[in-house]
């Protein structure tokens, strides 16, 4: 049986693609990731070069950053960017941070080609901050590729299926 190290990666995988479970432990790790504010950690669970965007709540989902505007559209740098500003105070929407849950369901590998697979997931991510408790909630896709070092977030692609951000008005957590 495969045990979870904390890096995401199964310590016995011997490469080929990986099997719906195994992708279901890293996307539940990346939750609990984000949920205990390890951005470093989270961070890690990328590959160089990797790419994370959140399109507004009307976009398709093969929308393209470069014809339309997006919430979030980060390329490998700019998400290092953003995990070093969240940790500092200097972060003013969330500082002190958010509290939140994120759950995942529905993981389903929809696309496998050698190392690589892209996989759809549903999810709901609770925000409690000052008093208010909002719900953001969508799915998925992650283009996850297993490495030496265990499997690894190429893109991901968050798509919020709701009509619009409001009362919540804006996304300063990692959905």
């Amino acid at each position: 049986m495969a045990t979870i190290e904390r890096a995401g990666a199964p310590a016995d995988r011997q490469g080929g693609t990986p099997t719906r479970s195994e992708i279901e432990d890293f996307l539940y790790l990346e939750a609990e990731l984000l949920d205990e504010w390890k951005l470093d950690e989270w961070l890690a669970l990328f590959a160089e070069g990797a790419t994370y965007d959140v399109p507004t709540t009307r976009a398709d989902d093969d929308a393209d950053s470069a014809d339309q505007l997006f919430l979030v559209a980060d390329d490998y740098a700019r998400l290092q960017h953003r995990v070093r500003r969240l940790k500092k105070p200097g972060a003013h929407s969330e500082w002190p941070r958010s509290r939140t849950a994120h759950s995942i369901s529905n993981v389903r590998i929809v696309e496998a080609e050698g190392d690589e697979v892209l996989v759809r997931s549903v999810f709901v991510t609770y925000r409690a901050k000052n008093d208010v408790t909002d719900c953001y909630f969508g799915h998925h896709f992650h283009r996850i590729r297993v490495q030496a070092d265990g499997l690894r977030i190429v893109s991901k692609r968050s798509m919020l299926d709701m009509s619009s951000l409001r009362p919540h008005g804006r996304v300063s957590i990692i959905v």
